[in-house]
């Protein structure tokens, strides 16, 4: 089962447009709702949540779960209530997917720490927790600081005196579909392809520190991209440390390589081919030799 977790801003499209799009598997879906700001704000934010609820079941057959957090600015109690709900669903067995493209970025933040930090202490099922991220295709901020703008210049032309109904009617059109627009859809419309998909998943590294071997190997393959085998790989490791390619130096390279793969630190991805598994840099991995790049590595 998939449950997704969506704290819920002022946005609609991007909360659930990506998971019609992509055609994804949503059984579950726990909707945050902001306890903390104006009057409007709060009100605004549980009509959305009443939308998503009904859309969520009607669209992707769903059933839906309503929350609030208490004070959206308190990234604390957020975290720990992110704690909570991720670790409940997987307990209950289900794929966790963490949407982190609304609400306050304490809340989002929060959310996406606490996924990180579960997934590091279930290495187990690092898999079934995910956290992603929908870009908007177009802001209505923008366009309504526009058409304001338009209306002042307007109104300045009715003081001088020559504006006729016609120019006037149709200004007050346009701004009535925009604001009925705003009212419906949030402050965001659609939700934006990036690289072939509407979500973009936040990779999460480990906690763990990388020892100086580990380094070693993911700075060689961030060097050379991908190597076809393991065996591949200690065989350059061992001509640039100019050491000899023993049994013993290709031991230690699986060893190392294992920690560094799916079941241990994640920042290595290995696909089997043939009776060899070809092994490269995961993307946390990319980021990781991306950020380490001027650092200087020591071997042990």
């Amino acid at each position: 089962m998939h449950t997704h977790i969506v704290p819920v801003g002022f946005d609609y499209d991007r909360l659930i447009a990506p998971l019609v799009r992509d055609q994804l598997d949503v059984d579950r879906v726990v909707l945050l709702e902001g306890a903390v700001g104006s009057q409007a704000n709060v009100e605004y934010s549980r009509h959305l949540s009443e939308t998503l609820e009904k859309d969520f079941r009607n669209l992707l057959g769903a059933t839906t779960e309503r929350v609030i957090v208490g004070d959206v600015y308190d990234y604390d109690a957020a975290f720990e209530q992110a704690f909570d709900l991720i670790n409940a669903e997987l307990d209950r067995g289900n794929e966790v997917w963490v949407n982190v493209s609304a609400m306050p970025r304490t809340v989002s933040f929060a959310f996406a720490t606490a996924a990180h930090s579960i997934m590091v202490e279930r290495q187990e099922e690092r898999e079934r927790i995910h956290t992603y991220y929908t870009a908007p295709e177009k802001y209505l901020e923008t366009e309504l600081a526009e058409e304001l703008r338009r209306q002042i210049d307007l109104l300045s032309d009715l003081q001088a005196g020559g504006v006729d109904d016609e120019r006037v009617a149709d200004r007050l059109d346009s701004a009535r579909d925009l604001l009925a627009e705003f009212d419906e859809r949030g402050t965001t419309i659609g939700a934006k392809e990036v690289d072939g998909d509407h979500i973009v998943e936040l990779p999460v590294a480990s906690f763990s520190n990388v020892k100086p071997f580990e380094e070693l190997i993911l700075f060689t393959l961030g060097e050379h991209g991908e190597f076809e085998s393991v065996s591949e790989l200690a065989q350059q490791l061992a001509g640039d440390l100019g050491e000899e390619y023993t049994d013993s130096f290709r031991s230690k390279v699986i060893y190392n390589v294992d920690r560094l793969g799916p079941g241990g630190k994640g920042y290595i991805e290995q696909e089997e081919h043939g009776k060899s598994h070809r092994t490269a840099l995961s993307r946390i991995g990319e980021l990781w030799v991306r950020a380490h790049a001027d650092r200087e590595t020591r071997t042990e």
